[in-house]
Formats: C-alpha cells, structure tokens, sequence
C-alpha cells in the first residue's frame, strides 16, 4: 500500500516538471487551458495508482486476513492526496518552464521522500528524535492511514486525517495561484 501511493507521489513529481515545455504548441499556436496539462498527468497518474490499488487489495483478500469496511475509508484518505499532487504539479510544472534543471533535482526530491514516507517500514519505527519532523509528511500520514484502514484494521487517527485535509487543500491552492501568476510568462520564455 505504502508503495502504491509513494509511486503515484513520484510519478506526478517526476512528470509534472516538464508538461509545459514538452507542449510548446499549447502555449504559442493555440488558445488552450494550459491548466489541463498537469491536471491530466495527475489524473494519469491516479489511474495508474487505482491499478496498482486494486491488485494490493486482491492480494489482500485472497492471501491476507480478507477485506473489511475499512476499505470504505481509502477514498477519503485519498483525496488529500489527489489535492496535494494536483496543486504540486500545478507548481512545478510551471516552475520547470523558467527552471529547466529542476527535473534532475526532482529524481533527488523523490528518492527523499521515499525515504521519508516510511514505505518500507512502518511508522512505528521512527524513533522520537525524527517523528518531531517527519509527522509533517503528508505521504507519510497516508501511507499509514491507508495501512490502518485496509490491512491493520485500526481506527483512523482523525487528527491525522484533517492535517492531510488542510495540507492538500493549501498545497491545491498555492500551486493554482503560482501557475495563474507564472502563466503569463510562458510563452516569452518558450
């Protein structure tokens, strides 16, 4: 589960830098919602992710304790971080236009954050000096949301759930206001 959503994560991140660059066309030839571009890689992405899902929860139900109405809970601990990766792609994608080496610093940004997902691990072993940093992760949190609500049966930490609620609906927000500021500028520089 941790990796399933650690590579959606990283697929939005390590695509979303060169969007716009990649589509001069949409930019100087063609009136086009540029806002779309991200948007689609995102919704790209998330289809790739809901695959990946449905073989994890396949592999639950026939090799693990069977599925639960926890498993009700995964869209709503998805969709924070549909908002979150939208509103970086928006960003970044709109970065990469003027900062063009930003898609080799992404691959770092996404390895870090592999890292500090706890996809590998669980949370549980973070010692105390780390967790007063990495509770932040919002990948983290739902990484460990998701494992509570389908494979360890536990009760949502709702504290934890409002935090991804408040970070993707901020990081949606920021990331639309930086594209709509940069977006003027687009074609000069392409």
């Amino acid at each position: 589960i941790g990796l399933t959503l650690f590579h959606f994560v990283g697929e939005v991140l390590g695509t979303s830098t060169g969007l716009i660059v990649s589509n001069p066309n949409f930019v100087k030839k063609v009136v086009f919602p540029l806002e779309i571009l991200p948007a689609a890689g995102v919704g790209a992405a998330a289809f790739h992710m809901l695959i990946s899902l449905a073989l994890v929860l396949l592999s639950v139900a026939i090799f693990g304790h069977g599925l639960h109405a926890g498993v009700l809970w995964l869209p709503v601990i998805l969709l924070p971080l549909l908002l979150l990766c939208l509103g970086l792609s928006w960003f970044f994608s709109a970065l990469g236009v003027f900062l063009r080496d930003i898609g080799q610093l992404m691959q770092f940004i996404v390895l870090a954050i592999m890292f500090a997902s706890a996809v590998f691990y669980s949370a549980l072993k973070i010692p105390a000096q780390a967790w007063v940093y990495m509770r932040f992760n919002p990948v983290l949190l739902a990484n460990e949301l998701a494992r509570d609500a389908v494979l360890w049966q536990r009760p949502l930490n709702q504290t934890h759930l409002l935090y991804l609620y408040v970070v993707g609906l901020g990081a949606c927000y920021v990331g639309h206001l930086a594209f709509r500021r940069m977006k003027p500028a687009f074609a000069d520089v392409l």
